[in-house]
C-alpha cells in the first residue's frame, strides 16, 4: 500500500497521521517524508508562478538544460519544474534524433530554432550536449564532427549570453547501481517501459566510455558566463527540489520568498562543477 497525496492534504493533526498510516499499512517516517516533500514541492511550484510572471513581465528569455545519464531522473524534474507554469511562456523541448536534411547543416541550427522568446522559460530535456557525450559514445557522429563541436560550443554560449540570453546548465548525476536499479524498474512496470530503449540498455555496458566524454565536457565547457552545475540525483525527490530552489536563487523576482520557502540550494546535493568535487557518477 501506499499513500498519495490526496490522501494526505486533509490530514491536519499528528495523531490522524498515524491512523492513517496504520490502516494504510505504510511505515509513519515514509508518511511524513512524503507530507515533508509534497510541501516543500508545492510552496517552491508558487515560487516558479512568480519567477514566470517576471520572466514574462521583463521580457527576459530563460533555457534551462536538464543533461546526466540515462534514467538520472530528468525528465521527472522537468515535469515538476513546469507543471503549475502559464502553457504560453513555457515549453519542454526534446528533440528527436536529426532527420537527413538536419544532418547536412550546421549543427546547432535546430536547436537555434528553439531557443527561448522574449518572455519565455524553455526546459530542454537534453540539448545541443547529445554531440558531447551520447553521440560519440554511441557512435552517432564522427570524431571530427566531436572535436568541431566541442571547439565551437563554448563560443556558441558566448554568444548567447552576450545576447541576454539565461543559461542554466544541469546535469543530474547518479550512481552506477542506482541506474542498474531505475533500468530493471522501468522494465519491470508496463507504465515505464516505453522509457528504455536501446540506447539505455547499452548504458551499463559503456560506464566509462560515458564517464570519460562526460568529464572531457566539464573540462571544455565549464565556463564563468555558462558554468555546468552538478545536481546528485540518487535521491529523485532531493534532486528535484534543490534543483528547483537553485534555478529560484539566480533571480530577484517580484514577491520572492512569499512562500516562506528556503530558496537557497543545499550544497551538498547542488554544486557548480570543479575538478576536485567528488562525484558520484565516475
Amino acid at each position: 500500500m501506499r499513500l498519495e497525496y490526496e490522501d494526505l492534504k486533509n490530514i491536519k493533526t499528528r495523531s490522524e497521521l498515524i491512523k492513517l498510516a496504520k490502516k494504510k499499512k505504510v511505515s509513519i517516517s515514509k508518511v511524513i517524508n512524503k507530507i515533508k516533500y509534497e510541501s516543500e514541492l508545492e510552496k517552491l511550484q508558487s515560487e516558479f508562478v512568480n519567477l514566470q510572471k517576471w520572466i514574462a513581465k521583463n521580457e527576459m528569455r530563460v533555457a534551462i538544460i536538464f543533461e546526466g545519464r540515462d534514467a538520472a531522473g530528468k525528465g521527472g524534474s522537468i515535469k515538476r519544474f513546469k507543471e503549475h507554469l502559464n502553457p504560453r511562456t513555457s515549453r519542454v523541448v526534446a528533440l528527436t534524433k536529426p532527420t537527413d536534411e538536419e544532418k547536412g547543416q550546421w549543427y546547432f541550427r535546430r536547436y537555434i530554432k528553439v531557443l527561448p522568446n522574449p518572455k519565455e522559460i524553455v526546459f530542454f530535456d537534453r540539448s545541443w550536449y547529445n554531440r558531447a557525450v551520447v553521440e560519440p559514445v554511441m557512435g552517432f557522429c564522427t570524431q571530427k564532427q566531436y572535436k568541431k563541436f566541442m571547439v565551437q560550443v563554448p563560443e556558441f554560449e558566448h554568444l548567447l549570453y552576450e545576447d541576454d540570453l539565461k543559461i542554466i546548465k544541469f546535469w543530474f548525476s547518479i550512481s552506477k547501481e542506482e541506474q542498474k536499479k531505475r533500468f530493471d524498474d522501468r522494465l519491470g512496470n508496463p507504465l515505464k517501459r516505453w522509457k528504455f530503449s536501446p540506447v539505455d540498455m547499452k548504458g551499463q555496458q559503456l560506464w566509462d566510455d560515458y564517464t570519460y566524454y562526460k568529464e572531457q565536457m566539464f573540462s571544455k565547457t565549464h565556463t564563468n558566463f555558462c558554468p555546468w552545475i552538478i545536481v546528485k540525483a540518487n535521491n529523485k525527490k532531493r534532486a528535484r527540489l534543490e534543483s528547483m530552489r537553485y534555478v529560484l536563487s539566480q533571480f530577484d523576482y517580484d514577491r520572492k520568498g512569499e512562500s516562506g520557502i528556503n530558496l537557497l540550494p543545499d550544497p551538498d546535493i547542488v554544486t557548480r562543477y570543479h575538478r576536485s568535487a567528488v562525484q558520484i557518477d565516475i
